[in-house]
């Protein structure tokens, strides 16, 4: 698996790597820091290493793991960065709602 530059169009690419749960999970297995191999993933699952390889190279396309060589194998490092945009994007979106309903209760109540 090659290196995969992350895709710069805003948040909805990580939002869609993020709604499959084996991606998920694989996610969660690498946020306690620890770089893990391919067979490190598989290990405890039922997929394939070429269907855990997949999922990572979505999860790398859109920045939220990286991956480096050593000797023969790939480590898998999770990247918080990109959860840390979409959750920006999320607070912003929030706010822009609660700005929203605000105007229109105070309109309701005049």
């Amino acid at each position: 698996m090659s290196k995969a530059e992350p895709i710069d169009s805003g948040p909805a690419p990580i939002f869609a790597a993020l709604a499959d749960p084996t991606r998920l999970s694989l996610l969660m297995k690498l946020s306690d820091g620890r770089p893990r191999s391919i067979s490190e993933l598989t290990g405890d699952r039922h997929l394939t290493r070429q269907a855990v390889t997949k999922h990572l190279d979505v999860l790398a396309k859109v920045g939220l793991v990286s991956n480096i060589r050593v000797g023969r194998e790939s480590l898998f490092s999770f990247r918080p960065e990109p959860v840390s945009e979409a959750r920006s994007y999320l607070d912003r979106v929030s706010t822009q709602w609660d700005e929203s309903l605000s105007r229109l209760q105070s309109f309701l109540e005049e």
